[in-house]
Order: C-alpha cells, then structure tokens, then sequence
C-alpha cells in the first residue's frame, strides 16, 4: 500500500500532465481523446508510471513514439510546476481500461435490447 505522500504525489502529477497533454502540438498525440487514468510513483520518486487512455485511437505506435518524444520536456514542466526533491523519469504505458468498459457496455445494451424486442415479438405472437 503506498503511503499517503506517494498518493498525493500521484494525484498532482496525474493533475499536471493531464493539463500539459491537452496543450500538446504533436499530431501523434492528437489521434484521439487522451486521459490519464492513473500514476504509479515509485517509493523514491525516481520513476513514475503513466497509464494512458485514449477513445478513437489510431496508431498505438504512433502514440507511444509521440509520448516518447514528449517525455522530456513533459518532465522538465513537470519539475518546475511542482515541488520534489526528485523529478521522476516518466514510462508511459497504454491503459484499455476505458475501451473494455465501452465495450462491455455496448454488449449489455445490444442484449437488453435484443430481450426487450423479443419480449416484444412473444407478446404479439
């Protein structure tokens, strides 16, 4: 279990970068609605792992390499927005959470309206 500063931490960083991603230039980080769903920092601040999120996705290589090539200067931000000891290495890696749940729910909705319509179809036959 982390301790509170770490989930503090967590929080503050998930806040920055989210807001530095929406200004982003990169066309490869423009292939869709991005969103940080969580941030998992190391003990010792020195690492911190990124889970992304995006809906209407098109390249996932693309983004990777986009998100590669940002790192740098998303951590230099990052530093001089917030106060650490130690700036954490960023490592960026694609959540599919959001997607699945989409889906998983689009699934429902065609199965309840697939009961509704036969329910239907029973009580006219």
């Amino acid at each position: 279990m982390a301790s509170n500063k770490i989930l503090r931490v967590n929080e503050d960083i998930r806040r920055v970068l989210s807001a530095l991603l929406r200004d982003m230039k990169d066309p490869r980080l423009q292939q869709g609605m991005l969103s940080i769903t969580e941030v998992d920092t190391t003990g010792d601040l020195r690492f911190a792992k990124v889970y992304i999120s995006v809906l209407g996705q098109a390249d996932e290589k693309e983004l990777k390499k986009g998100l590669r090539s940002a790192s740098g200067y998303l951590r230099r931000e990052l530093g001089s927005r917030l106060d650490l000891r130690y700036t954490p290495e960023l490592i960026f890696e694609l959540d599919g959470s959001i997607a699945r749940g989409a889906e998983i729910s689009r699934l429902l909705n065609e199965l309840e309206n697939k009961e509704r319509s036969d329910a239907d179809e029973e009580a006219d036959g």
